[in-house]
């Protein structure tokens, strides 16, 4: 059977693919930052509920000890993220380069990119120990450096940077550790833009849609693909 962690998923897309992982047959390890928050939503789906706050080395030790006691670890969703300021500025005031601060980016990569450094390393002596071994990053559309560049593309009219920033950094990490790594299969994907609390539910697709191509990845075989970048539709340009 698959043993299986998601961060971040006590709500939304963390959520979903707890669900539909369950269903499948995986025991899911549903990680949330709020302990109460996290049980009940693991009660909800048959789930084992663990608190795991990407930020933090102790919390993120805890779990790692608490996995490795029941057994172990096969597949990791590195689903928590944030999107900081530009989540916040839903008055329609400028958010784009000429007033993003450090302290913004640094807030919004504390999360979205150390946090998935920080899980990914303290979890790779149990991965390793898995005869199918998957790492998801749950990246963005808004990460590809050549939609960002290409006018008429959504990602084009975004104006915000540190959400962004942190997720094109999430790829590039996808892409070294998948050479580092190479008997474990790690790609980023893009759930496509989801209503959830990240967006103030403005997203137009449901969870269920924006959950497939999460499931997906994280069930590939062995000698599925790794390295790559994917949507629903298929490969995504970085």
């Amino acid at each position: 059977m698959t043993t299986t962690l998601i961060t971040g998923a006590n709500k939304g897309l963390g959520f979903e693919t707890a669900r539909r992982l369950v269903a499948a047959g995986h025991t899911v390890y549903l990680g949330s930052r709020d302990a109460e928050r996290g049980r009940r939503a693991a009660e909800q789906l048959g789930a084992r509920a663990v608190v795991i706050d990407v930020t933090d080395d102790a919390s993120v030790a805890a779990a790692v000890r608490t996995i490795d006691a029941d057994g172990g670890l096969d597949a990791l969703i590195n689903n928590a993220g944030i999107a900081g300021i530009e989540a916040r500025s839903q008055d329609g005031a400028e958010i784009g380069a000429a007033v993003v601060t450090a302290e913004e980016m640094r807030t919004v990569f504390e999360t979205n990119v150390f946090g998935v450094v920080r899980v990914t390393h303290a979890f790779l002596p149990l991965l390793h120990r898995s005869a199918a071994p998957v790492v998801v990053n749950v990246s963005s559309g808004l990460a590809s450096l050549a939609n960002a560049a290409t006018p008429g593309a959504p990602a084009y009219f975004y104006s915000g940077v540190a959400y962004p920033a942190s997720k094109t950094a999430v790829n590039m990490i996808t892409v070294q550790y998948a050479k580092a790594l190479p008997n474990i299969r790690i790609n980023a994907v893009e759930p496509g833009y989801t209503a959830t609390d990240l967006n103030s539910h403005s997203g137009t697709q449901t969870v269920a849609q924006g959950a497939e191509i999460i499931v997906r990845m994280a069930q590939v075989p062995p000698d599925g693909p790794t390295g790559g970048y994917f949507d629903a539709a298929g490969t995504l340009p970085w």
